[in-house]
């Protein structure tokens, strides 16, 4: 019994190191990844935990607002398997992975690469808005995702399809003054009532023992 689970486990252990490879040989990792999840994510070297929060929990908001957007983030050749002829062309890639991905219509589609953005299944009013978004910072992982949280909450906005509280929506300066600002306001108010109550208190301490005599 021992040898037999020991056998069973090296045989799981044996198929789990496989399993990149498989997905690297694929014809199209991304088609299939984005066939249930919102955000297909370069095999190596990984984006960072929180930044990939981050850009799930943009997606999702996105969803929520009307625009279930896909994001497929390209970092190397690799993340193409056999198509790595499109890499530095994210909007010809854009173009295939769409005919990959949307069955029931148009499917709001994103792809990042270090030389820009490709976008599909969106209208073009709200597609020219990346136009004037700056590429990705760096050509890392983490550079792309970076990039594509702002890019879809652009995406979302122009698209009449705005979302709040996400990282995407504050990285504006219009966002991010307006979310600090009512808290600066409110602190300041009640700053104002706790010294006009201190005031009150005082006066009426002064004036007690003046009507006691």
């Amino acid at each position: 019994m021992a040898r037999r689970l020991a056998r069973l486990l090296i045989a799981a252990l044996l198929v789990t190191s496989l399993l990149p490879a498989f997905a690297q040989a694929d014809g199209d990792p991304a088609s299939d990844v984005l066939l249930g999840a919102n955000v297909f994510y370069p095999y190596t070297p990984s984006v960072a935990l929180a930044v990939q929060r981050k850009l799930n929990a943009e997606t999702v908001a996105a969803k929520r607002a009307g625009l279930p957007i896909k994001v497929a983030l390209i970092a190397s050749p690799v993340d193409l398997g056999v198509i790595p002829s499109v890499f530095g062309k994210p909007q010809m890639y854009a173009n295939f992975l769409d005919k990959e991905i949307s069955f029931e219509g148009a499917q709001p589609l994103l792809v990042v690469m270090a030389a820009g953005y490709g976008v599909q299944g969106i209208k073009a009013p709200a597609s020219l808005a990346l136009q004037g978004l700056p590429k990705p910072a760096g050509k890392s992982s983490t550079d792309l995702a970076l990039a594509a949280i702002t890019a879809v909450a652009k995406l979302a906005a122009a698209s009449q399809h705005r979302i709040t509280g996400t990282a995407g929506a504050a990285s504006s300066k219009s966002s991010g003054a307006g979310s600090t600002t009512p808290i600066v306001i409110g602190l300041g108010l009640a700053a104002v009532l706790v010294a006009s109550a201190l005031i009150v208190l005082r006066r009426r301490q002064a004036t007690r023992p003046a009507r006691h005599r």
